[in-house]
């Protein structure tokens, strides 16, 4: 996702009845300050104290559980023990895949769909259309093999 904008922000809370307010801004504004990294709750709470001394780890969980329900964030399961969480990016049919490596515990992203041929052929055999999926793939990262 490029830059947060406040008119697209304030159009998808507006949609989903909700205000822009300080704390639902500073939140998405963390995620996307750190793309790659899959902040947990607490990276979240940590990193928004910095610009909202005051706001708690109350306010961070609700807002994150309200932008999840809006659509604006994703919710991940690194099964590392953490919910974590990325911007919902509007652009892919699917969510991304991601590589876990098992030594460092480092997480990527592949952009490619690389199931899409595999969900054709469920569509034909099964007749079911696959709407999107979530793949992770564990393996030891080009640093920990070196």
């Amino acid at each position: 996702m490029d830059k947060l904008n406040d008119s697209y922000l304030k159009e998808c809370l507006q949609n989903s009845g909700c205000k822009i307010t300080g704390p639902r801004k500073a939140v998405l504004q963390i995620l996307e300050k750190y793309p790659d990294n899959h902040l947990s709750i607490d990276e979240i709470y940590e990193a928004v104290k910095k610009s909202y001394p005051k706001m708690g780890l109350a306010t961070v969980y609700r807002t994150l559980a309200l932008l999840e329900n809006i659509g604006i964030v994703c919710k991940l399961d690194l099964d590392d023990g953490f919910s974590r969480y990325e911007l919902y990016n509007p652009n892919e049919t699917h969510r991304h895949h991601h590589l876990i490596c098992s030594s460092c515990g480092s997480v990527s992203e592949v952009e490619e769909d690389l199931l899409d041929t595999l969900e054709k052929q469920i569509l034909q055999k099964n007749k079911f259309l696959v709407k999107d999926h979530r793949v992770k793939f564990y393996g030891i990262c080009e640093k920990c093999r070196a």
